[in-house]
C-alpha cells in the first residue's frame, strides 16, 4: 500500500507539477518583457471592429457632420421676405387703373446684418463642430479603452481559470490517495472529507469565474457591434504581459494634445472670446433695405426703394448686458481650461506613481512570493514522502502557491488597467480589471506556509475597491 501511494504521489509532481512550470506565468528567473497591447493581432482586429460598428462612435461622427451643416447656415445673409399688397380707394370696387392712388403692391426686402457679425457666427459655429469633433475623440478613446478592459478582464480570467484546473488535478488526486489510504486504514476521515471539500470549493470558484467570462464576452462582443453569444477564441495570456509606460513628461506632452477634455476647454473659451466679439457687435444697428413695384393697370406704374436701420435704444438693458454676459463666459472658460489642464496634470502623476507600485508589487511576486511559494510546497512534499507531515500540508502548500500565482495574474491586470487609463486620459476614477480571487481564503484555508496571507495583503493593498477617484488607491481602468 506505501508503494502504491508514493507511486501516485509521485505522479504529481512530475506529471502535474511538471505541467504547472510549463504553464507557469512566468519562470522566478524570467526578465522583464515588454509587450505592447499592439503585438496582439487579436486585440487589433477587435478595435477596429468597435470602431468601425459601434453605434455610439456612429452616433458621435454623426453628430459632427450635422454640427459642421451648421456652418454655412450662420454665415449666410438672412431670408428675404416678399410683401404683396393692395392699396384702393373706396370701397364700392377696385380703382386700380382708374384711380392714381390705386395699385397693387410687390416688394421685397432684404435684411443685413452689421458687417462682421455674420463672420463671427460662422467662426462660432465652426467652433462647435470642433467641440463635437473633441467630444467624438472622446467616444473613440473610451470605446477602446473599454475593449480593452473587457479583453484583458476576460485573458485575466481564462488564466485563473487554467490555474483552477491544475488545482483540481491536484485535488483529485489527493481525494483518491485519500481514499485508498483510508479505506486500507491508513488514513483519517478527516482527510478524506478535506479533500473532497477542496473540489467543491473549485467547483464553486469556477461557476464565479464562468460567470465573469460570459459577461466578459458579453461586453466585448456589445462593443464591437457582433452577437452576445459569440464566442472569443483567445491564444495571448495575461502572464506574458508587461506593459512599460512612458515617463510623466511624456503623458502631458501627449495630453496636451489629444486629450478631448482639455481641446474641448481651450475650443469652448476661442467659442466664448468669439460671442462676446458678436455681442460687442449686436451693440451697433442691423440694415434692411427694399425695394418694390406697384402696378396702376392702364396708368404708369409706380416703384419704391428705401433702406431701414434698427435703433437698438435699449442696448443699456439689453445689447450691454449681453457683453458682460459673455465676458463672464469667457473667463469661466479660461478657468475650465487651466482647471482641465491641472486635474489632467494630477490623474497623470498619480497613475505613474501607482504604476511603478504595481510594476514592483510584480517583481516581489517573480523574485520573492511565487520562488518561495514553489519552494513551500516542494519543502512540504519532500517532508511527507519522508513520512515527517500529513498529505493535506503538501495540497495546502500547493494551494498557496494557486494563490500567489493567481494573485500575480491581478497584479498584472492592475498594472494594465493603469496604463490603458493614461491611454485615455481619463480625469475620474481608473476602473478594475478583476476576477474570482484564487486565495487562501476563496479556497477555504487559514494560510499557507508559502507566504499567500502576505500576497493577499499586498493584493488588497494594490487594488482596492473601484471608485471614482484614482487618488484613492491603485484602480485599473
Amino acid at each position: 500500500m506505501r508503494q502504491f501511494v508514493r507511486l501516485a504521489l509521485g505522479i504529481i509532481p512530475v506529471v502535474g507539477w511538471a505541467q504547472l512550470q510549463a504553464q507557469s506565468p512566468i519562470p522566478p528567473s524570467a526578465p522583464y518583457q515588454q509587450s505592447s497591447s499592439i503585438d496582439d493581432p487579436l486585440l487589433r482586429r477587435l478595435i477596429q471592429e468597435a470602431l468601425d460598428r459601434n453605434p455610439s462612435l456612429a452616433q458621435a461622427k454623426a453628430l459632427v457632420e450635422a454640427e459642421k451643416e451648421r456652418i454655412p447656415q450662420a454665415k449666410v445673409l438672412p431670408d428675404p421676405s416678399l410683401t404683396l399688397g393692395l392699396q384702393n380707394d373706396g370701397f364700392k370696387g377696385i380703382q386700380v387703373g382708374k384711380m392714381e392712388t390705386s395699385y397693387y403692391q410687390v416688394m421685397v426686402t432684404q435684411p443685413l446684418p452689421w458687417p462682421g457679425k455674420r463672420a463671427l457666427r460662422g467662426d462660432i459655429a465652426t467652433l462647435g463642430a470642433e467641440a463635437a469633433r473633441s467630444t467624438t475623440d472622446r467616444t473613440r478613446l473610451t470605446l477602446i479603452a473599454d475593449l480593452k478592459r473587457a479583453y484583458y478582464g476576460l485573458l485575466l480570467v481564462r488564466g485563473q481559470l487554467d490555474l483552477l484546473d491544475q488545482q483540481a488535478m491536484f485535488w483529485q488526486k489527493a481525494s483518491d490517495i485519500t481514499r485508498v489510504r483510508y479505506e486500507v486504514g491508513q488514513g483519517s476521515q478527516a482527510d478524506l472529507l478535506r479533500a473532497q471539500l477542496e473540489q467543491n470549493r473549485i467547483r464553486q470558484a469556477r461557476l464565479a469565474l464562468n460567470s465573469q467570462e460570459g459577461v466578459l464576452l458579453a461586453t466585448l462582443n456589445r462593443l464591437r457591434g457582433a452577437g452576445a453569444a459569440e464566442s472569443v477564441p483567445t491564444t495571448a495570456r495575461i502572464a506574458d504581459l508587461a506593459p512599460q509606460a512612458p515617463a510623466v513628461s511624456d503623458w502631458l506632452q501627449r495630453a496636451e494634445k489629444e486629450s478631448p477634455e482639455l481641446q474641448a476647454a481651450r475650443i469652448g473659451a476661442r467659442q466664448a472670446e468669439r460671442s462676446l466679439d458678436l455681442a460687442k457687435r449686436d451693440r451697433y444697428p442691423d440694415f434692411a433695405v427694399s425695394a418694390g413695384l406697384m402696378p396702376r393697370g392702364g396708368l404708369d406704374p409706380m416703384w419704391q426703394v428705401g433702406v431701414s436701420i434698427s435703433l437698438p435704444i435699449w442696448s443699456r438693458q439689453k445689447q450691454q448686458r449681453a457683453v458682460h454676459e459673455q465676458e463672464y463666459r469667457r473667463t469661466a472658460q479660461g478657468s475650465e481650461a487651466e482647471n482641465v489642464r491641472n486635474l489632467l496634470g494630477q490623474r497623470i502623476q498619480e497613475r505613474a506613481t501607482q504604476f511603478q507600485a504595481a510594476q514592483e508589487t510584480l517583481k516581489l511576486y517573480k523574485e520573492g512570493l511565487l520562488v518561495q511559494s514553489e519552494s513551500s510546497f516542494q519543502a512540504n512534499l519532500a517532508q511527507y514522502e519522508a513520512g515527517r507531515a500529513p498529505f493535506l500540508s503538501v495540497l495546502e502548500a500547493l494551494n498557496g502557491w494557486i494563490a500567489d500565482r493567481g494573485g500575480y495574474l491581478q497584479a498584472v491586470a492592475q498594472v494594465l488597467s493603469l496604463q490603458i487609463a493614461q491611454e485615455e486620459f481619463n480625469l475620474t476614477g481608473t476602473p478594475t480589471i478583476s476576477a474570482q480571487s484564487l486565495n487562501s481564503a476563496a479556497m477555504g484555508m487559514g494560510g499557507s506556509p508559502s507566504g499567500a496571507s502576505t500576497a493577499s495583503s499586498l493584493k488588497s493593498g494594490a487594488t482596492p475597491a473601484s471608485g471614482g477617484d484614482a487618488g484613492s488607491g491603485m484602480k485599473s481602468m
